[in-house]
C-alpha cells in the first residue's frame, strides 16, 4: 500500500487541478469529467517531471541521506515509512501538472472547434 500511496496522490492531485481548469477556462468547451482525467493524467506525467529537476527531487521523496536525517530528527515515525512532506509535495505537483495539461488540452480543443 505504501507504494501505491504516491501515485494516488498524484492523481487525486492532479484530477483537481485539472477539474478546477476546466471550470475556470472560458468557453466551456471542455467536461468536467474530461479535465478530471486529463488532470489526472498530468499530475502523474508532471510529478515525473518534476522529479527530473533538482531542486525538487528532494520533495517529492527522494532525498538524499541528510535530509533523511533531518526528518527522523524532526519526529518522523520510521514504523510507518510514510513521509507526509513527500506525499504533500506529490499531491502539489499533481494538482499544477493536471492544471497545466488540461490548460493546454483545453486550448487545442478550443482552436480544433472553430
Amino acid at each position: 500500500m505504501e507504494a501505491l500511496l504516491p501515485i494516488i496522490m498524484q492523481l487525486v492531485g492532479g484530477g483537481a487541478g485539472g477539474a478546477a481548469v476546466s471550470k475556470l477556462m472560458s468557453g466551456g468547451n471542455m467536461s468536467a469529467v474530461l479535465g478530471m482525467v486529463t488532470g489526472a493524467v498530468g499530475g502523474v506525467g508532471g510529478t515525473f517531471l518534476a522529479g527530473m529537476i533538482p531542486g525538487l527531487s528532494g520533495m517529492l521523496g527522494k532525498a538524499t541521506d541528510m535530509a533523511g536525517a533531518a526528518s527522523d530528527a524532526a519526529g518522523a515515525t520510521a514504523a510507518s515509512g510514510l513521509d507526509f512532506g513527500a506525499l504533500a509535495g506529490q499531491g502539489a505537483t499533481g494538482l499544477v501538472g493536471g492544471g497545466i495539461l488540461t490548460g493546454v488540452v483545453s486550448l487545442i480543443k478550443g482552436v480544433m472547434n472553430k
